[in-house]
């Protein structure tokens, strides 16, 4: 017989359960249903479910078929109108036979049923999630436990051993059979500290735009969060947590192909199943943030990397412990290492639990699918999500609330991580500052010498333009002494000859001066005008040398009209000198 693919809605009044039995002989089929029992048969196909809800036969019932589709739709009245029959999107649990869905002990000891009775009851008490304490017992693991269990509810033992070859690519502890769970946490710290990279983090610490644009990512449940948030009332909103959740086609084939079991966890194995399911649904958030929903090859490594419970085989007491493995790891493998994303997926997780065990199943599905699509990954699926993907529809929703809302509660710090980040990040800012201010100092000295050459080009020029008022002062002053010399000659005194000859002409050229005692020195050392008297008979050839070196400087300094004013007075003041 095959199991035919279908789906389950209600309304108020009806539960609506849409068979696809595609080639089926339709003219013969059997339908029946009484409180919570349904049964179809159709040749091939016979579905056999187990309702949430009781319903009845008065008569109201009604069905039809789709011959293009080869889609039953049958509507069955509600025992109770108005009740809600609470997941109906969980197929696996559906399809179990009722005599199953509780299991029973193997071995049960006798006149042991008031203690049943009190497991039963334990049920609807509200979970503790503080630390369990034990008493300290000196006695090695190893000598209870030769061979260390694992997998989900730690049922399993001796698996890696028989897959050793496949399963050294898939998890990081060697030799999980005979490794307590001790020795493991050890291990895996050191692991990661000798991983974790300095240079890597402060690369994405300071260059931290890529890690923005994944923080503004809003994945599926965003939205679905967004409209469970614009419903009134709790009730409302725990009424449409099917609706709102919805699963595809893939998945519903998916959850029909798993197969249903039960299973037997005592209180201390129950915690660590969920403490476990925190730490995949952590993983997983982190890599559907990253890659935009968009899987990829990477997808099943970064899964498995982020989880210890995956690839160490961990376990946990508390969820603080679950926090702080995850963040140590975010930090030390994947792509992008940033504090950011470790507290965004803490986020995350919470909005998932809050949705219900509809949300945490589609992660669960997702999860399943890439790790079937890997080569050797698809173990994993084998020793933890296949069992919970079955479990989780089973699992009370207020057991998710609660524990949504000890994980919002937890907090985590870079401290906490033990890979001292703040200390890092203080040195990288204090180098980043020493930087910043020694280039600063480099560029004073360039930025000065730029902006001093338009003051030097300012100071040239007024430098020129009072060269050039001075050569005009000087040639008017030159064609005043040459008429003043004009009248000197006349009169015939030497001395205001050579007063002329000295004034600025010795200031614009580097012409020889001769002191009282006949000795020569350069002008150009001298700021002002020397003032010499004339010389005796011996130094008259050097007073004539000097006025063949002031003409020639006439020549090349004056303007046309001042040189040739001062031309018409150089022969006279010779021969003054010469008489």
């Amino acid at each position: 017989m095959l199991t035919p693919a279908f789906d389950l809605s209600q309304d108020p009044d009806f539960l609506t359960v849409a068979i696809r039995v595609p080639y089926a002989r339709v003219s013969e089929f059997d339908v029946y249903f009484e409180g919570v029992d349904f049964k179809f048969y159709a040749k091939p196909y016979f579905l056999r479910l187990t309702l949430p809800g009781r319903i009845v036969e008065n008569g109201n019932e009604q069905g039809s078929y789709d011959a293009d589709k080869g889609i039953f739709t049958i509507r069955l009245p509600k025992e109770t109108p108005g009740q809600h029959f609470e997941g109906l999107n969980m197929l696996t649990a559906l399809l179990a036979p009722r005599k199953s869905r509780t299991a029973k002990p193997l071995v049960e000891e006798i006149g042991a049923s008031e203690v049943s009775e009190e497991v039963g009851e334990d049920e609807d008490e509200e979970f503790d999630w503080e630390v369990e304490q034990t008493p300290y017992e000196e006695v090695p693991e190893s000598a209870l436990n030769p061979q260390c269990h694992y997998g989900f509810g730690n049922l399993r033992s001796g698996v890696v051993q028989r897959l050793q070859d496949e399963l050294s690519d898939v998890i990081d502890i060697k030799d999980p059979d005979f490794t307590p769970a001790t020795e493991r946490r050890q291990k895996r710290l050191a692991a990661e500290l000798a991983k974790f990279d300095p240079d890597h983090y402060l690369a994405d610490f300071f260059e931290d735009e890529t890690i923005e644009q994944i923080l503004r990512y809003h994945p599926w449940w965003d939205d679905v969060c967004s409209e469970t948030s614009a419903s009134v009332g709790s009730s409302q909103e725990l009424e449409n947590e099917a609706g709102l959740v919805s699963f595809s086609e893939e998945e519903k084939y998916q959850l029909r192909k798993f197969i249903n079991k039960s299973y037997l966890l005592d209180r201390r194995a129950l915690r660590q199943v969920y403490y476990s399911l925190l730490d995949l649904l952590l993983a997983y958030c982190y890599e559907t943030r990253v890659t935009e929903g968009e899987q990829n090859v990477e997808s099943a490594w970064n899964i498995r990397k982020l989880s210890p419970t995956l690839c160490w085989f961990e376990t946990w007491t508390n969820v603080h412990e679950v926090l702080v493995a995850f963040g140590r790891r975010v930090l030390c493998y994947p792509l992008y290492r940033h504090f950011k994303l470790v507290m965004k997926a803490h986020r995350d997780t919470v909005k998932i639990l809050r949705l219900g065990k509809s949300a945490v199943l589609k992660c669960l599905l997702d999860i399943h699918k890439i790790f079937q699509e890997n080569d050797s990954a698809y173990i994993l699926n084998d020793l933890y999500i296949s069992d919970y993907c079955v479990w989780i529809q089973k699992v009370k929703s207020k057991r998710l609330t609660a524990l949504s809302e000890a994980l919002k509660e937890a907090s985590i710090t870079k401290a906490q991580l033990g890979l001292e980040l703040e200390e890092l990040e203080a040195a990288a800012l204090l180098v980043q500052e020493e930087e910043t201010a020694q280039k600063t100092a480099q560029s004073l000295p360039t930025q000065q010498a730029h902006g001093s050459s338009p003051e030097a080009s300012d100071t040239e020029g007024s430098d020129s333009d009072s060269e050039s008022d001075s050569e005009s002062d000087s040639t008017t002053s030159s064609d005043t002494e040459d008429s003043a010399s004009e009248q000197d000659e006349l009169s015939g005194s030497p001395a205001t000859s050579l007063t002329s000859l000295r004034g600025p002409f010795v200031e614009e050229t580097s012409a020889l001066l001769i002191s009282n005692s006949g000795t020569c020195r350069d002008a150009a050392s001298q700021k002002e005008p020397q003032t010499w008297s004339p010389a005796p008979g011996p130094c008259r050839p050097l007073i004539q040398e000097l006025g063949e070196q002031l003409r020639t400087t006439l020549q090349v300094s004056q303007p046309e009209g001042a040189s040739a004013g001062s031309h018409s007075g150089l022969p006279d003041e010779e021969g003054t000198g010469a008489k």
